[in-house]
């Protein structure tokens, strides 16, 4: 049995959906473990173009068991809505490809609401959500007031447990926010609905992932978001509100006594950012836009621009520890294909000193970049398949970024297709 764990390095999009479609081919058993739909990964293959929120990206592979942790976030609305669109590609998604935890928790129709009013109530503090429930959805579940998935088989309890949470939640949304309370009826219909869609795929992963490992099957655990989103390593409060860690794989997952022999940490070419919070690389102007255009960053959850700038050594290198990382894939080295000097941040500037750590998050909105540049390359190498094949210049950034930041990079991607791979 081996198992692997696919992680951001960073903020999030990095491209990790491209490299566990690609290396599901090896593996078994692909598992989300964390955070639920407020990000999106894409996939280009033969089916598609696929911005997959909440299906692990193993699910294009027939034989490859996809399993949703009890980890994950579980909106069971919409990952109906994704189900049912790759279905309509030519997608398989049945109960032997696709398992549920009776762990995981439903994210309920008020989480989203109630994401939502916060974000308002902040105003110009808001930090940046894309208000798709998750904070109070993971509020509520280390508050003990959440539905388990396997609440659906047991249709009186969950009667009984809906209306004690709702008395609550309706106290909170009329008493704090001044909005309409919910009424029980709403809520059974929405479960009715969605819970009993989904409910053909809710089992008890914990056993069945047990099994598997006894037999020797092989485990690809997928992220959501990066190191810099993670709840406790991240820029607090800017942060998703799970760990999004490689360390927090085995526990959201269903596996808490299984090691990982490895950790491939995904880390784009340059650095991008979606959302608030402090981002010391970040590029304005025509400069920015350019950038931008040429690596189509927007963000596949909420189509909003973003944030871009060089690629941020300081931050990388603390994400590869934080995570633990074994191996990297660089993403979207061809996007830095236009750039005669291709610029690096190295170091922090701080109360006038240059360091090299990353800092406590409070201290990055005074942190101003240190930058190198490097040649760039000028020519298009989107079709290029082997190293020694890249331009000399091309080399060069990725030999100076595995040298800058103490991690091996074993994938360079030079495009999105699932074959734009070179494999060091």
């Amino acid at each position: 049995m081996k198992s692997c764990a696919i992680v951001g390095i960073n903020w999030g999009d990095e491209g990790k959906g491209r490299m566990v479609d690609l290396l599901t081919e090896d593996y078994d058993i692909v598992i989300r473990y964390q955070g639920g739909g407020n990000a999106g990964h894409t996939v280009v293959n033969k089916y598609g173009k696929f911005a997959l929120h909440l299906l692990p990206s193993g699910i294009f592979h027939d034989g490859v068991v996809n399993v949703l942790g009890n980890g994950v976030a579980l909106d069971a609305e919409n990952l109906w809505a994704e189900i049912e669109d790759v279905r309509q590609k030519g997608v398989c998604v049945d109960p032997a490809h696709l398992k549920i935890s009776d762990r995981a928790s439903l994210l309920l129709p008020w989480h989203r609401d109630l994401d939502a009013l916060e974000e308002a109530r902040l105003g110009s503090r808001q930090y940046g959500s894309t208000k798709q429930g998750i904070a109070p959805f993971y509020s509520d579940k280390y508050q003990k007031k959440t539905v388990l998935a396997g609440e659906l088989f047991y249709p009186d309890e969950l009667r009984e447990h809906l209306a004690e949470l709702l008395e609550w939640k309706n106290l909170i949304l009329t008493g704090v926010y001044g909005v309409n309370p919910y009424t029980f009826e709403e809520l059974m219909d929405w479960i009715v609905t969605y819970g009993e869609r989904i409910k053909p795929f809710v089992c008890d992963t914990g056993a069945f992932l047990r099994s598997r490992v006894a037999e020797g099957k092989s485990i690809l655990f997928e992220s959501q978001l990066g190191a810099l989103r993670d709840l406790d390593y991240g820029i607090y409060p800017y942060t998703t509100s799970s760990n999004a860690i490689a360390a927090f794989a085995p526990i959201g997952s269903g596996l808490p006594s299984v090691r990982l022999d490895e950790v491939v940490g995904v880390v784009k070419a340059y650095s991008t950012c979606v959302g608030e919070g402090p981002f010391v690389c970040e590029l304005f102007g025509e400069e920015a836009n350019r950038l931008r255009e040429a690596g189509g960053e927007y963000g596949a959850k909420t189509g909003r621009p973003r944030r871009v700038g060089p690629l941020d050594l300081v931050a990388t290198r603390y994400g590869v520890q934080v995570q633990g990382a074994t191996a990297l894939a660089l993403t979207k080295l061809d996007v830095l294909s236009y750039m005669e000097k291709i610029p690096v941040c190295t170091q922090y500037e701080l109360d006038g000193k240059r360091s090299d750590v990353f800092p406590f998050p409070t201290a990055l909105k005074e942190a101003k970049p240190i930058l190198e540049t490097l040649n760039g390359w000028r020519c298009d190498i989107s079709g290029i398949r082997s190293w020694e094949k890249l331009p000399a210049a091309a080399k060069r950034y990725v030999e100076y970024l595995e040298e800058r930041v103490g991690c091996p990079i074993r994938y360079v991607s030079v495009g999105p297709e699932r074959d734009a791979i070179i494999i060091r």
